[in-house]
């Protein structure tokens, strides 16, 4: 990859992470699927933040799958609006999918 990756899309990268440990960890026991998708977006996040902290040539191939992952997450904790764990889990997925949207056309991968 030609260009570097800003440190805020970094940051986004973090943050999705960070929330998706932190819902799955909630969740762990009584909604079961939510949370098995927020351990793969929290893996996939961290992965990515690492792939684009170092401008790694394999950016365009890993946001496409943190785009999918962070919606699919997105979409199933919107189901429990009375979780605020859930809520800022999906907020935080919905934020970073378009990060990664946003990179993947500089890419040329949108």
């Amino acid at each position: 990859m030609a260009h570097k990756i800003p440190q805020s899309s970094v940051d986004i990268a973090v943050h999705c992470a960070y929330e998706c440990e932190h819902c799955a960890d909630e969740c762990l026991g009584s909604m079961p699927e939510c949370a098995r998708l927020c351990i793969d977006c929290a893996q996939i996040c961290w992965t990515s933040a690492a792939y684009m902290s170092r401008s790694s040539r394999f950016i365009p191939q890993i946001v496409r799958s943190c785009i999918e992952i962070c919606e699919a997450c997105a979409s199933e904790c919107e189901k429990y609006p009375d979780n605020p764990h859930c809520q800022k889990c999906a907020q935080a997925c919905r934020q970073a999918a378009e990060e990664y949207r946003k990179i993947a056309t500089v890419a040329g991968v949108a």
